[in-house]
């Protein structure tokens, strides 16, 4: 994607009065021409956004999950309601219908639906059963349900007779529908169930679970405010353990969480929580919405690691697929009332042929009020900081990106190829959000490049706060595959790094979980492979392969951190240069968790030598923190050598010099800076405290000539070894 307006500053503010969806013209005057679309845009989301105030109000519209699904109502009776307009009855049935028992109180017979034991002294409170009766295994009469005009089905359950709650915690539930014409009855898991269980042993199809515990978990913590640099811990919880099985929430809150408040990181991405049937989809083919990933934990498990991470100062960002749903019927919402287009767009629209997974119709009502409560829900019940939007590009096309190569000409972002209802939802979503949680962090996952995506709704845009930068670990990866180091071109790592929109934020990352998945691998692996398996021990000798693996891997990232963008995200284990490659259990590796877990063994092992990896990019993290270049306006670039493989650039007052030549280094090496003045070095890739060589005084003083060198006002001369880089900070003694 190129951009058509300059990218040499980036404002964090702008000041546009205009509110009618066209202010993206005044920061990008090439947007002019589309005008008239970008109105036309607008209006469809004022349309809706004034649909949902004039209706319900964003209040309780975005509480659905307070209407349907199940609620336990003050005096313990439970309300289930589900939106099925296609059937023509409905039936709640479970465990607890299963056995009946006719109980005899104060002269009335009442059903409850538990055993509450017999010969109990009725005069202490409770009762005596006087006979009890076996009804059919889950009743398909026993509780059957009302409907209303809107195609919204409901039961009170009442509570039992001593008070307490009718359907027993943990208790299998499901919803028996009848359909029109043929009669027929259908089960489904209920839409909004907040807990779901599979048993492999049994069926890979989940069991919905009513979950009402009598300990709810109460949080400890409060959010931590919205950083000003976001420096990003992408997380899969399930691949979180050493060993060849699926993690926990408690494992990852007591293992892990510690680690990633050690290296500096601020923000956690967490992938695959919503729940998915197939656990190698990676967690991308969500069957249950509201319900967290059973695999790992209870909800109440999920939500102490999000309290605890918040009391180590980490926010928690959940890793949202909106933009699609797994096709399962039994146990997802696709056919949910019998037809095809309850959530979901009919025929071919309503299908994504790539995925093999189900579209959302976004313009309707009711999936506005399942998606938009969905984002609450996650936000209010277990207190998420916000959200990584998955499939963005999916959703913001009618071709959703397949087979289409985005060149950056505005026409591609605009006309029949766009979904007006996608980019709706997108920009009610973002506003909600906004608005109702100042703090939030929104990020797209969004290869196009559309215009304004990072900017405010009113303004035309689509309301995210950051893009991901998507095109830098793919350069990343070929450049390893294909190029010598010879042959690695300066001038275009400087411009896919700095590739971006004017005053659009954006994530720039070396790697996440896309690059390590079967059929590719980990920066490390790419640059280190086999000799990662008998070379890293500090008992053997430094190979040629290591020295050259350990020195690039620091290069790459920290000219990441510094020039790619305005957040900065890593992916779980690749901070300490994890081996090998990622592949979950599957039919086609016989189920193998070998590469579908983190292998923290290796880092703590202190004979080997990934520690100086994860110390090197925690000292990352924490000199960003001290200086705040991913908040500072973008990099001034003075210096891209060929010759030499040497990049200099300066941002928020940190000087950065890197050279990335196989050989060469470099004395009395000129580079031309802003300001002047004494300088130090603040961090140094070549420190032997990170598998340097320890070639460069961190002592050394450098004081600036006022004298014009690669256009900046003043020079200073620095020793930089090959495959080295260093960053340089004004002293302030």
């Amino acid at each position: 994607m190129t951009s058509k307006v300059s990218n040499t500053q980036q404002v964090s503010h702008f000041d546009n009065k205009k509110v009618d969806g066209t202010g993206l013209t005044e920061i990008d005057p090439w947007l002019a021409p589309f005008k008239h679309a970008l109105q036309e845009r607008y209006k469809n989301f004022i349309k809706y956004d004034d649909l949902i105030k004039k209706t319900l109000g964003y209040e309780e519209f975005t509480k659905g999950y307070e209407t349907f699904g199940f609620n336990v109502q003050k005096d313990n009776s439970v309300m289930y309601r589900e939106w099925a307009p296609n059937a023509v009855t409905a039936s709640l049935v479970g465990d607890f219908s299963k056995y009946k028992y006719l109980f005899l109180w104060e002269g009335k017979e009442d059903f409850g639906g538990m055993d509450w034991g017999k010969n109990r002294d009725k005069n202490k409170g409770m009762m005596m059963i006087k006979k009890s009766y076996h009804i059919d295994n889950w009743d398909v009469n026993a509780h059957q349900m009302t409907r209303n005009e809107y195609g919204v089905f409901e039961l009170l359950i009442k509570p039992l007779p001593n008070g307490q709650v009718a359907i027993p915690h943990g208790s299998k539930v499901k919803i028996s529908m009848t359909l029109p014409n043929t009669n027929e009855r259908i089960y489904r898991i209920p839409a909004w169930i907040n807990y779901v269980t599979q048993d492999l042993s049994v069926s890979p199809v989940y069991d919905g679970v009513f979950w009402n515990p009598q300990h709810k978990y109460k949080f400890k913590n409060s959010r931590p405010k919205k950083p000003d640099s976001i420096r990003i811990y992408e997380a899969h919880v399930g691949i979180s353990s050493p060993d060849g099985r699926v993690a926990t929430y408690k494992e990852f809150t007591q293992n892990v969480l510690p680690r990633i408040a050690y290296d500096g990181y601020n923000t956690i991405q967490l992938m695959a929580i919503m729940e998915h049937a197939y656990y190698a989809s990676f967690g991308y083919q969500v069957t249950s919405f509201f319900a967290p990933s059973s695999r790992y934990g209870t909800p109440e498990d999920l939500k102490e690691l999000i309290d605890t991470a918040h009391g180590l100062g980490l926010r928690v960002l959940l890793d949202v697929v909106h933009s699609h749903a797994c096709k399962n019927v039994e146990d997802g919402l696709n056919m949910f009332d019998g037809s095809d287009h309850c959530y979901f767009h009919e025929g071919g629209r309503g299908r994504h042929e790539l995925w093999d997974s189900r579209l959302f119709n976004y313009g309707s009502y009711e999936v506005l009020r399942f998606l938009l409560s969905n984002l609450r829900y996650w936000m209010d019940e277990f207190q998420f900081d916000g959200f990584r939007f998955d499939g963005v590009t999916s959703m913001l096309y009618k071709h959703h990106g397949i087979a289409f190569g985005f060149s950056g000409d505005y026409h591609e972002y605009f006309g029949d190829n766009v979904d007006d209802d996608s980019v709706m939802y997108i920009q009610i979503a973002n506003n909600f959000l906004h608005e109702r949680y100042p703090e939030v962090t929104t990020i797209a996952e969004d290869v196009s490049g559309m215009p304004g995506s990072c900017r405010p709704v009113k303004e035309g845009g689509l309301g995210f706060d950051y893009r991901l930068s998507m095109a830098i670990p793919d350069m990343w990866i070929k450049m390893l595959k294909e190029l010598p180091d010879d042959d690695w071109n300066m001038g275009h790592i400087c411009y896919i790094l700095t590739n971006r929109r004017h005053m659009e934020k954006t994530i720039g990352y070396c790697e996440s979980h896309d690059q390590a998945l079967v059929g590719d691998k980990t920066l490390a692996f790419w640059l280190m492979d086999k000799e990662m398996y008998t070379n890293m021990s500090d008992l053997t000798p430094l190979t040629p392969v290591i020295d050259r693996g350990i020195s690039l891997h620091k290069l790459i990232r920290m000219i990441t951190h510094g020039l790619g963008g305005e957040g900065y995200l890593n992916f779980e284990g690749n901070e300490f240069g994890h081996p090998e490659w990622l592949d979950f259990p599957r039919a086609g590796n016989n189920s193998s968790f070998q590469y579908a877990r983190r292998q923290w063994n290796v880092l703590d092992d202190k004979l080997l030598r990934y520690k100086y990896l994860n110390e090197w990019d925690r000292a990352m993290q924490n000199t960003e923190q001290r200086y705040g270049w991913l908040h500072a306006p973008q990099a001034f670039i003075s210096r891209k050598n060929e010759g030499d493989k040497v990049v200099v650039f300066e941002r928020a007052n940190v000087l950065f010099i890197f050279n990335f030549h196989p050989t060469k280094s470099y004395t009395d090496y000129r580079v031309g800076i802003e300001v002047p003045g004494k300088y130090k070095i603040v961090l140094n890739s070549d420190d032997k405290e990170f598998l340097g060589h320890g070639r460069v005084d961190d002592n050394t003083e450098f004081f600036t000539t006022p004298e014009n060198w690669d256009g900046r006002p003043n020079w200073l001369q620095v020793y930089i070894p090959n495959r080295t880089c260093l960053l340089l900070a004004k002293d302030t003694k």
